[in-house]
């Protein structure tokens, strides 16, 4: 299958206490799957990360998971992916998500989402790419950092123009159409090849 969309989803390796977190990322790779798309992500087969690719390859979608060597060896890589790569660091994983996807979203998630989220955006910022960045807020999980992300802007210590470079939402849905439509809108090439 030639999938018409990657997406790279970060979400967090546990479930969460709410049932609204494990029905969003079934709800991510549902529609990722029924859109013809392609999943990348961390190669997890716990929490989120587990239930979302399993739902998108439930649905008919592609599944490529990018996983450090020291998680594998933890046996917390997903055997079931159709592409499962293995790298040395959490480095070149980050770098690998960044060129395959044509767009990100975060779920909820621990640090480790959150990382990958700022860093992303970070890269969209400096012009290493012009993919969309996306962040489902279910159940209001990131309410709190978007309204401390709003008083960094009349801090002054962000631009509106940089909050613009990633956009919210609470359907799934909705969200996903928005990044894909957004995605068409620029072209595939990027510079994240180049400078990571």
């Amino acid at each position: 299958m030639n999938p018409d969309f990657s997406i790279c989803v970060y979400c967090g390796s546990r479930p969460g206490e709410r049932p609204e977190h494990t029905q969003a990322a079934q709800s991510v790779g549902r529609w990722i799957g029924e859109n013809g798309g392609q999943l990348v992500y961390g190669g997890g087969r716990t929490g989120l990360m587990g239930t979302v690719a399993e739902a998108t390859r439930a649905a008919g979608g592609r599944v490529v998971g990018i996983i450090p060597k020291a998680l594998v060896d933890k046996e917390l890589a997903n055997p079931l992916c159709d592409e499962l790569h293995v790298v040395e660091t959490m480095h070149e994983r980050k770098a690998m998500m960044g060129e395959r996807a044509d767009a990100f979203v975060a779920l909820a998630g621990g640090i480790g989402t959150f990382e990958e989220l700022f860093e992303i955006w970070t890269w969209r910022q400096l012009g290493y790419h012009d993919k969309p960045v996306g962040i489902l807020n279910t159940a209001g999980y990131y309410d709190s950092m978007l309204a401390f992300l709003a008083q960094s802007v009349r801090e002054g210590f962000m631009g509106d123009w940089q909050m613009g470079l990633v956009r919210s939402g609470l359907e799934p849905a909705v969200l996903l159409g928005e990044l894909r439509e957004e995605a068409r809108r620029h072209p595939k090439g990027d510079k994240l090849a180049e400078v990571l």
